[in-house]
């Protein structure tokens, strides 16, 4: 998009008054500033959800559409970049249940190596860190999306146990036990592989 010198005010803004601007006069060009500010991240969030680029290019695009058609919706309670954050882990979130239960419905679990397996109560970061990234893009897929976007929060974004909890409205304690349950998890998908 190719702004003129009316729209470099307009770039100028801050998302928060670029989105009551583009609310209040139903100016559609405008909302290309703010994909231009956001796309690559979330692109980048929507990657870790996704089995592939395809995918993930799909899942950015969705949610833009979908955030367009939800504007009227943001409140200035927070910032624009979280609420947006939000706004695309909840869709990645949904798309990874749709996937989920796909699988399930396609797969019959061996309940036997399910049970087979033995984890530790408590997986340090370094384990975490130190599983090969193929395996757990593979891993992260069979995940419930729940388990999901704590560890990609956690591990992908790098975010305080204190953010993650501001950003899913949860206690901090639950947080930390999300967290050790969707370690857990992960290893042992990863270990049955």
């Amino acid at each position: 998009m190719k702004f003129n010198s009316q729209n470099s005010n307009f770039a100028a803004m801050t998302d928060e008054e670029l989105v009551q601007f583009i609310v209040h006069s139903s100016n559609t060009n405008l909302f290309g500033i703010l994909y231009d500010r956001y796309a690559q991240k979330v692109y980048g969030k929507c990657l870790g959800f996704a089995e592939s680029r395809d995918v993930a290019e799909d899942l950015t695009q969705d949610i833009f559409v979908k955030l367009y058609l939800n504007l009227k919706n943001f409140r200035g309670e927070s910032k624009f970049s979280t609420w947006l954050y939000s706004f695309a882990y909840n869709h990645c979130v949904n798309y990874s249940k749709l996937v989920l239960k796909k699988k399930r419905n396609e797969e019959v679990l061996d309940d036997e190596n399910q049970y087979a397996l033995s984890i530790e109560d408590e997986i340090s970061d370094e384990e975490i860190f130190s599983l090969s990234v193929d395996k757990l893009q593979e891993s992260l897929v069979k995940l419930d999306p729940e388990d999901k976007i704590v560890l990609l929060m956690k591990y992908q974004d790098d975010k305080s146990i204190k953010e993650i909890a501001t950003l899913l409205d949860l206690g901090e304690s639950a947080v930390k036990m999300r967290l050790h349950r969707a370690k857990k998890k992960i290893v042992e998908i990863y270990n049955s592989l």
